[in-house]
C-alpha cells in the first residue's frame, strides 16, 4: 500500500516487510577503490601516555606503524615529550580510519595490549573509556568499589565480558572497554552502577535472563519487564539499642582533687630519694617477676594438652569401686599357701 503526502508529496511506504533487516546482515564497509583520489587536508591527533608504558610502546611500535599503513595513516612516537602522534596523508582512503587510530593511541596510552587495541580498526568494534574516578570521593569506598568490578581472581570482570562481548580493562581511575556497541553500552551501565554501590551481580543476572529470553522468537515482540527482577534498594533501619540510663552525681561546688603525678607517687613510697643505681636494679627485678609469670602461665598452658579427661560411665564407676576396695592381708597368705603346696606335690610326683 503506499499513499501521496500531501505536504511534501513524497510516497510513504506503509509494507512493514520493506522495513525488516535481514538476519546477519552487514553494512559493507569502504575500500581502496571507492576513494582513489585520496583526502585533501590535513588531520592529526595526539595523545600522551604513562613513563611505565614507554618499554612497551617502544617494542610494539613497529607492528602499529605497519597496521597504520594499510590505511596510509602516519604514525609517530615522541619519547621525550611521552606522546603519540596519529596522522593522515594525501593517500589516505578511509576518512573515518583518523578516527580509529585515535582511539588506537588512546587505548594503548590506558594499559590495553596491542593484540586487543587493533580491534578498534575493525568496521563493528568501537571503544569506550569511562571515568570513575569521579564517581566516588572516597579513595577508600573507590578502591573497594573498583575491586568489586574485578571480583575475586577476576571472575566477576569475566563474566562481563562472557556477557558482553567487550574486552574490559581496570586500570587506575578509568575502565577501557572494546567491543560492539551494544556491549559497551551495557559495559558503562555495569561500571557506573558499581561506583554508585550496586553490586554487579543485579545486572550481570539481567543480562543473562535477556540473553535466554532472546533466543525465544515469540518474544522477540513483547516486553520483558515481567521476567526481568526488580532488585529494590531496602534501608534496614538498625535495632534500638537500650538506652543506658544516666546516674545523677550528687553536686558538689568543689571540684575533683588533681590526680597525683609520678613525682608524688615516688615521693610517698621513697622512691624519689633513691640512688639511680639501686632504681635500676628495682626495675630489673620487677621484670624478670614479670617474666617468670608469664613463662609459667605458658607452661601451664602447655601442660593441659597431657592432662587426661575425666571418664564417665560404667568404666569409670568400675575403676572407683577397685580403687575405693581394702587388701585382705589373711586372704592373700592362704592363695600364697596353697599355690606352695601344690609346687611341693608336683616336684614329688614327679
Amino acid at each position: 500500500m503506499e499513499r501521496q503526502d500531501k505536504k511534501w508529496g513524497k510516497k510513504n511506504v506503509e509494507n512493514d516487510s520493506l522495513l525488516e533487516v535481514p538476519k546477519g546482515w552487514k553494512e559493507p564497509g569502504i575500500t581502496r577503490e571507492d576513494n582513489k583520489h585520496g583526502m585533501l587536508a590535513e588531520s592529526s591527533f595526539a595523545t600522551l601516555f604513562p613513563k611505565y608504558r614507554e618499554k612497551y610502546l617502544r617494542e610494539c611500535w613497529p607492528l602499529v606503524k605497519k597496521t597504520l599503513a594499510d590505511y596510509e595513516i602516519k604514525a609517530e612516537l615522541d619519547v621525550v615529550e611521552g606522546s603519540m602522534t596519529v596522522s593522515t596523508t594525501r593517500k589516505t582512503w578511509d576518512p573515518y580510519s583518523i578516527v580509529n587510530a585515535r582511539d588506537l593511541i588512546k587505548l594503548l596510552a590506558r594499559s590495553v595490549p596491542y593484540e586487543q587495541a587493533i580491534r578498534i580498526l575493525e568496521n563493528d568494534i568501537a571503544c569506550d573509556i569511562i571515568k570513575i574516578a569521579s564517581l566516588c570521593r572516597n579513595k577508600e569506598r573507590f578502591v573497594k568499589r573498583r575491586q568489586r568490578v574485578i571480583g575475586p581472581n577476576g571472575s566477576t570482570l569475566k563474566a562481563i565480558e562472557l556477557l558482553t562481548e567487550c574486552y574490559v580493562l581496570v586500570q587506575g581511575n578509568t575502565v577501557s572497554a572494546l567491543g560492539p556497541h551494544k556491549g559497551l553500552r551495557d559495559v558503562r551501565k555495569i561500571i557506573e552502577d558499581t561506583m554508585k554501590n550496586i553490586h554487579p551481580i543485579y545486572n550481570i543476572k539481567t543480562l543473562m535472563i535477556r540473553r535466554e529470553l532472546a533466543k525465544d522468537p515469540q518474544l522477540q515482540n513483547e516486553s520483558w519487564d515481567r521476567f526481568l527482577p526488580k532488585f529494590k534498594s531496602k534501608n534496614i533501619s538498625k535495632r534500638k539499642q537500650p538506652k543506658k540510663k544516666r546516674i545523677k552525681k550528687t553536686y558538689t561546688p568543689f571540684p575533683p582533687p588533681q590526680p597525683e603525678s609520678k613525682v608524688d607517687k615516688e615521693l610517698a613510697s621513697g622512691e624519689y630519694f633513691l640512688k639511680p643505681s639501686t632504681k635500676k636494679a628495682k626495675k630489673q627485678a620487677e621484670k624478670k617477676e614479670k617474666q617468670k609469670e608469664a613463662i609459667e602461665k605458658k607452661q601451664d598452658k602447655r601442660a593441659q594438652a597431657f592432662v587426661p579427661p575425666q571418664e564417665t560411665g560404667e568404666s569409670a564407676a568400675k575403676k572407683l569401686k577397685k580403687s575405693d576396695d581394702t587388701v585382705n592381708v589373711e586372704e592373700l597368705k592362704k592363695k600364697i599357701r596353697k599355690a606352695q603346696k601344690k609346687k611341693i606335690g608336683q616336684t614329688s610326683g614327679s
